[in-house]
């Protein structure tokens, strides 16, 4: 293990020791049993079962979601949690909702997504130089997450912050993103005042030397994007201004 920063740094593996993408494989074979949120594994379950009129005939996922992209890409987008008939019904992160519509497209309008459409985790979708995932892994109620839930999802962003040996910038969709990652940051002993980093949208943190530029976003939730409070042209220029960070 190779460590860099203060305490345990980023928990960055060396690639000489282990390949992260076997690593990476490993952690998401933990994140599917994770069984420490009773409360999200009912929800999660309780949706497969019922399921909704439209995917009367899917075989619902209903279990905690692992991220997914390019282990070794520039850019880490940070959501929320799963999608109760989204990521929840199709196991992969922001696939098969509005959500993840909006926020695909908008990938593959700034070259980090092969398509614009997401239906299911088998459709051929890939994602460039960019890796997804979320705050916390299953689907909760009324998409409100306890805090306790959060902590026991920390451990899991923790590994696998630090098996993603390349980011450069960090995109965080919605202030509990936001929150999330700069806990992680301090779970991983880096001296760091959350009150200094603010969210509004296209907020641009630099945390601090050697850490991953921090961009900020609202989230791709059809409450934000029904309402216009979240338009794709500001999406794409998030994106657009990630891409110009990790070019730089």
């Amino acid at each position: 293990m190779h460590l860099a920063g203060p305490g345990i740094g980023r928990l960055r593996y060396s690639l000489q020791m282990t390949n992260p993408i076997v690593l990476i494989g490993q952690l998401n074979r933990d994140i599917i049993s994770c069984n420490r949120c009773p409360r999200l594994l009912e929800h999660c379950q309780s949706i497969a079962m019922v399921k909704r009129r439209a995917y009367l005939n899917w075989e619902y996922w209903g279990k905690p979601v692992p991220g997914f992209g390019d282990p070794f890409g520039r850019l880490l987008i940070l959501g929320l949690a799963p999608g109760a008939h989204g990521a929840n019904r199709t196991g992969r992160m922001f696939t098969g909702d509005n959500s993840g519509r909006f926020l695909y497209d908008a990938l593959q309008k700034t070259g980090f997504s092969s398509q614009s459409a997401s239906t299911n985790r088998n459709d051929g979708l890939t994602l460039n130089d960019c890796y997804i995932t979320a705050a916390v892994r299953c689907a909760p109620p009324q998409n409100r997450p306890t805090s306790a839930e959060f902590q026991n999802c920390q451990t899991h962003l923790v590994r696998e912050y630090g098996l993603l040996p390349n980011i450069r910038v960090v995109i965080a969709l919605g202030h509990l993103a936001l929150k999330s990652y700069l806990n992680l940051l301090i779970t991983m002993d880096y001296k760091i005042s959350k009150s200094a980093f603010k969210f509004s949208h296209g907020a641009h943190h630099k945390i601090q030397e050697g850490l991953p530029e921090l961009l900020c976003s609202y989230h791709p939730s059809q409450q934000n994007t029904q309402t216009k409070r979240l338009t794709k042209s500001m999406l794409v220029d998030v994106l657009q201004h990630a891409n110009e960070l990790i070019s730089g």
